[in-house]
């Protein structure tokens, strides 16, 4: 193995990257730092996310660079701010002996005007998002006409996020002659067409097989029902008492919503996504870096470029639509040749990605067991003997309060002092899982067990507080939940509190509050759509037995006044619980867009006919 100065890297970066810890050279770095100090060298480098790509192409860049000349002379573009900052730093750190080489970093989000400023003073590295710079080429406020070296990083997912178009029309007012190096954790078509397009006879570099996963990361599932997805991520963090990791969410509201969830039930957890403002974004981050979180929940795309070394675990709460987004995922840990695991919840309907994403990164998944109480119980408490074991004692520190610690216990032997010490910190713990029930993990024949049995047994009683109601509308009339809601609210005068709302094919069942049962049916019966007129009874014996199986839920049915259910005792690190709540619900008037041609949508006629009309 060669070394960094057997590579090449003088002496100035040499000094900081020792100072850093950088001791040999990485296998990427050892492959890309030779090209990138030559001339006219494009290169595609195909490498998994932590295998050391910053430095790779970080130091032969910085070593390149004339100080004396105040002109951006190396491009990096990257799909995300946080990618963006972490490169400047590090380039920032990896410069710290070459006096006065400037480097900008450019993402939206933050002052525009300020980074104009910054470029008329001069900057020799130009680090950015592509729409930002693109923002700028138009202000005619940065040139690229003087760029030797140009680095997309992560160039599989800036393509995956729509920004082709702004990528080719940056790479259009490059020079020609000049350096071109594209990293990529995938091989998608359009890096594809980039080379073809832009660069010449590129050198491939391939850390590993192509597409393949990384063989330190453990790739676990637990497959369980939907309703238990979130208290089966409880219940791994309890398992893992040192996780620290990301929680990766499909959209913004799941995100949120799981993070707020984990906060109130007591654990170290905050969220990412594009709805933060920018300094929002730079305090979680910076509390998770420092390990003052110990989950981050995101989206994949707050996600990208997260630079944060050490973490344990990935939880997938449900599989990623796209393969890529699954690698990229589980490349946040295992990095820098540590291990790593990751960890998806799914439900059946996941199985064949499950298979697809195998094939892909060429490794098989671990079904994992979801732990039980006695499980975790057991883990958490070595965990914490193994605390006492390591702590660090400071005599001289409590060699005062001693004594007086030794009279009031004296009493107690060894035995009993460890069984105090050990009760007092878990009881709570103890007591919540010695009676929490154990998740049902589910496979493919139990689940279709499972929707046959909710199909036969589904429940034909109100909740509380709530009469249930027969609909003479259904789904083969184009009925929606949103269409019900609107129905009922302009119907009836006033404000209607609805519950569920369960969606057959030819009839409909919908719940209100008891107060204004009646009023909904009086108001209600008499009006007709397009000649059927509106039916509206008591629900008791109303197609709920044999001609409930012509339909099931409706899609988007379901009790629309609660929040979620995160179990009634909440985690036992916090208690409390997450509890829907009972106030909101839908009420007022609500129109669904999608199906303006339904009747539901066209005027009403006169209301003083014989014959109401809606």
């Amino acid at each position: 193995m060669k070394t960094f100065e057997e590579l090449g890297v003088a002496a100035p970066i040499l000094k900081a990257i020792q100072e850093m810890g950088y001791e040999s050279p990485m296998p990427v770095q050892e492959e890309v730092i030779p090209f990138l100090l030559g001339e006219d060298n494009d290169v595609i480098a195909l490498a998994q996310t932590g295998t050391g790509k910053t430095a790779a192409f970080g130091l032969p860049i910085l070593q390149k660079i004339d100080v004396t000349r105040y002109q951006p002379q190396a491009l990096i573009l990257c799909p995300t701010r946080e990618l963006c900052l972490q490169i400047a730093d590090d380039l920032n750190d990896y410069s710290k002996y070459i006096d006065n080489l400037k480097v900008l970093p450019v993402y939206g989000g933050s002052s525009i005007e300020s980074q104009i400023k910054t470029l008329k003073r001069g900057v020799h590295v130009v680090v950015a998002t592509p729409g930002r710079l693109l923002d700028l080429m138009n202000r005619k406020t940065v040139d690229l006409g003087t760029i030797k070296n140009v680095i997309m990083d992560e160039a599989d997912e800036m393509l995956n996020m729509g920004f082709t178009d702004s990528i080719n029309a940056i790479l259009a007012e490059v020079p020609p002659a000049r350096n071109m190096l594209l990293f990529s954790a995938t091989m998608p078509q359009g890096i594809a067409s980039i080379m073809k397009k832009y660069m010449k006879n590129p050198k491939e570099i391939v850390i590993g097989n192509k597409n393949e996963g990384n063989k330190n990361i453990k790739d676990i599932y637990y497959m369980v029902r939907a309703q238990d997805k979130y208290l089966a991520l409880k219940r791994i963090a309890d398992y893992y008492p040192n996780i620290y990791g990301i929680v990766f969410c499909r959209t913004r509201k799941e995100t949120q919503e799981i993070a707020d969830k984990l906060i109130q039930d007591g654990y170290n957890a905050d969220s990412l996504h594009g709805e933060l403002s920018q300094a929002q974004r730079d305090y979680v981050m910076q509390k998770f870096r420092v390990k003052n979180i110990q989950l981050l929940v995101a989206t994949d795309v707050a996600a990208r470029g997260l630079d944060v070394d050490d973490l344990t675990h990935v939880i997938n709460y449900g599989l990623p639509d796209e393969v890529e987004s699954y690698t990229h995922r589980r490349g946040r840990t295992g990095r820098a040749g540590k291990t790593g695991i990751s960890i998806s919840i799914c439900h059946v309907k996941e199985k064949g990605k499950i298979r697809l994403i195998e094939n892909i990164i060429k490794k098989k998944f671990e079904k994992g067991v979801m732990p039980s109480g006695h499980d975790i119980c057991e883990k958490q408490l070595f965990n914490l003997v193994d605390q006492i074991e390591k702590v660090k004692v400071d005599e001289e520190e409590i060699a005062t309060l001693m004594p007086q610690i030794y009279r009031k216990l004296e009493w107690l032997d060894k035995e009993d002092i460890i069984k105090r010490v050990v009760s007092l910190e878990f009881n709570r713990m103890i007591d919540y899982y010695k009676d929490a029930d154990e998740i049902q993990e589910v496979d493919e024949r139990s689940a279709r067990s499972e929707r046959t049995e909710r199909g036969e047994r589904r429940s034909h009683t109100a909740e509380e507080g709530f009469s249930r109601f027969f609909l003479n509308f259904g789904k083969t009339d184009g009925l929606y939940p949103n269409q019900l809601i609107e129905l009922v609210n302009k119907c009836v005068p006033g404000k209607v509190r609805i519950g569920k709302i369960d969606l057959r094919d030819s009839f409909s069942f919908f719940e209100v509050e008891e107060g204004e049962s009646q009023r909904v049916m009086d108001n209600m019966n008499g009006f007709e759509i397009d000649g059927k007129r509106i039916s509206v009874e008591p629900a008791q014996g109303k197609g709920e037995g044999s001609r409930s199986s012509r339909g099931g839920f409706g899609r988007g049915g379901g009790n629309s006044r609660g929040g979620g259910n995160g179990g009634s005792r909440g985690g036992y690190k916090g208690g409390g619980g997450y509890k829907g709540k009972r106030e909101g619900g839908f009420s007022g008037s609500t129109s669904d867009r999608r199906n303006s041609e339904k009747p539901w949508r066209r005027d009403t006629s006169d209301r003083n006919a014989r014959k109401k009309r809606y």
